[in-house]
C-alpha cells in the first residue's frame, strides 16, 4: 500500500478518502482537515484568544497541539473531577503533555469548588454524566469569561457530532437540532463555543495522535458504562463500515441544507436567560442555575 501523495510506504488507509498515507503525509491531512474545518465554518481567527478544554484524552490533546503547530493563542483548560482512581492519571498526562510542548495550562479543582464528582453521584437522583457535563460547561464558560478569552475550543470528533445529531433526529428535539452545529456563536453570558475536530472521526485522531507519540489517558470514566451515545456510536460504526464517508455526508449535509429548517420559530436563548441569584451564571431556570441546585443537593436537600 503506497502513499496517496508521495508514493512512499502508507501506514494510515482511509476508505472514506479513498486513501492511504505516510506518516508525514497523513499529518499534513490531519492539519488540513482542522484548517478546513475552522475556516468553513468561520470558527476564529488567530486574532483569538482560545482556551481549549483539556480532559487529558486524545482528541483534546490532539487538538491543542494542531492548533499551536498552525500559529493560534491557545491555553489549556483542565477540570480535575477528583474521581479515584481516573482523575489523576488525567490530569498528570495534561500537565506532561503541555510541560512538554510548552503550552500554558489552567487547571480547576472540582474537590476545591465542593463539588468532587464522587459526591454528586452518591446524592444526586439523576444520571451522574448529565450532571458531570453540566458543571465541566460552566466552568469551562466561568473560566472564559474572567480570563477574557475569546472562544472556548472541545475535543468532539465527527462521531461525537454524527452520534448527537443521530440522537436529536429520533427524538426530533427542535431546539437541540436547530442549535447544533461546530459553532455557537457568544451570546447573553456565554462565549463562542467550537469544534475544530468536526471533520474528523475518532479513528482518524487516534492515528494523529499515536504518530505524534501523543501520551493520552485511554482509561474510560468508571461511571460511564452504559451510556446512551456509546449505542449510537456502535450503530453508526457499523453504517461507516459498509458505506464509508457516510457519516462525514450526513452531518455536512444536516450543516448545509437541515440546519436551517430547525431555527425558524425558536425562541432566543437571549430572552430566555437570567442570571443565577446565587452565582449570576446565565440559566433558564427561573430561579437557581444547575450547579447551584447541585451544590444545594451536597449541602443536604433534596436534588
Amino acid at each position: 500500500m503506497k502513499c496517496k501523495i508521495c508514493k512512499a510506504q502508507a501506514v494510515v488507509a482511509l476508505k472514506s478518502h479513498n486513501s492511504a498515507f505516510c506518516p508525514e503525509c497523513y499529518k499534513r491531512f490531519f492539519l488540513r482537515q482542522v484548517a478546513r474545518g475552522i475556516e468553513s465554518q468561520k470558527l476564529f481567527t488567530r486574532n483569538d484568544r482560545i482556551l481549549v478544554a483539556l480532559s487529558g484524552g486524545k482528541d483534546s490533546l490532539s487538538l491543542m497541539l494542531a492548533l499551536s503547530r498552525q500559529g493560534y493563542k491557545v491555553t489549556g483548560l483542565h477540570i480535575d473531577l477528583g474521581i479515584p482512581g481516573s482523575s489523576a492519571d488525567a490530569r498528570g498526562v495534561t500537565e506532561r503533555f503541555c510541560a512538554r510542548h510548552g503550552l500554558k495550562l489552567i487547571v480547576r479543582e472540582m474537590a476545591a469548588e465542593g463539588l468532587p464528582i464522587p459526591l454528586v453521584k452518591e446524592r444526586l437522583r439523576r444520571p451522574i454524566c448529565s450532571a458531570c457535563g453540566k458543571i465541566k460547561r460552566q466552568f469551562f464558560n466561568e473560566v472564559a469569561v474572567k480570563e477574557k478569552f475569546d472562544v472556548v475550543a472541545t475535543g468532539h470528533n465527527l462521531d461525537d457530532e454524527v452520534a448527537r445529531l443521530f440522537s436529536n433526529t429520533l427524538r426530533w428535539d427542535v431546539a437541540y437540532l436547530a442549535d447544533q452545529g461546530p459553532v455557537l456563536e457568544e451570546e447573553a453570558g456565554f462565549v463562542r463555543k467550537v469544534k475544530p475536530l468536526w471533520r474528523l472521526t475518532e479513528f482518524e485522531t487516534a492515528n494523529y495522535a499515536f504518530l505524534m507519540g501523543i501520551e493520552n489517558h485511554y482509561a474510560p470514566c468508571p461511571y460511564s458504562p452504559g451510556a446512551t451515545f456509546s449505542v449510537l456510536k456502535g450503530l453508526l460504526q457499523r453504517l461507516e463500515a459498509v458505506m464509508p464517508g457516510r457519516k462525514l455526508d450526513f452531518y455536512q449535509g444536516f450543516l448545509e441544507r437541515g440546519k436551517r429548517l430547525f431555527a425558524p420559530g425558536q425562541p432566543k436563548k437571549a430572552d430566555m436567560l437570567a442570571p443565577c441569584p446565587l452565582c449570576g451564571y446565565p440559566t433558564s431556570s427561573g430561579g437557581e442555575c444547575g450547579v447551584c441546585r447541585i451544590r444545594t443537593a451536597l449541602r443536604g436537600d433534596s436534588a
